[in-house]
């Protein structure tokens, strides 16, 4: 069994792109979830409305942690922005400061 040494081994780039297994699946069901609670609300439920409410900051932070964890994986503001369908300046405006 032969050893490689490490500084004879070209340093290769990590990929951008990981497998992705079920995120369309996933998305998918975190929707159905929200909406319910909606309804569960909408029911007479006014207790949890501010819960309710509570979601959309836990979306805004899950947002940011995934723009930053993309930014670390080698993704740049073009493509964050393209994906989310704003400019790349408005991408880096909104979470280049975190």
């Amino acid at each position: 069994m032969s050893t490689v040494k490490k500084s004879l081994t070209p340093h290769l780039p990590r990929p951008k792109r990981r497998e992705v297994v079920e995120n369309d699946e996933f998305a998918a069901f975190a929707r159905r979830i929200i909406r319910a609670h909606g309804r569960r609300v909408a029911t007479g439920d006014v207790e949890a409305l501010r819960d309710l409410l509570a979601l959309s900051d836990a979306i805004d932070q899950a947002v940011a942690e995934a723009v930053i964890g993309l930014r670390a994986f080698g993704y740049s503001w073009a493509e964050i922005g393209q994906r989310l369908g704003i400019s790349r300046q408005a991408a880096q405006q909104r979470w280049g400061d975190r």
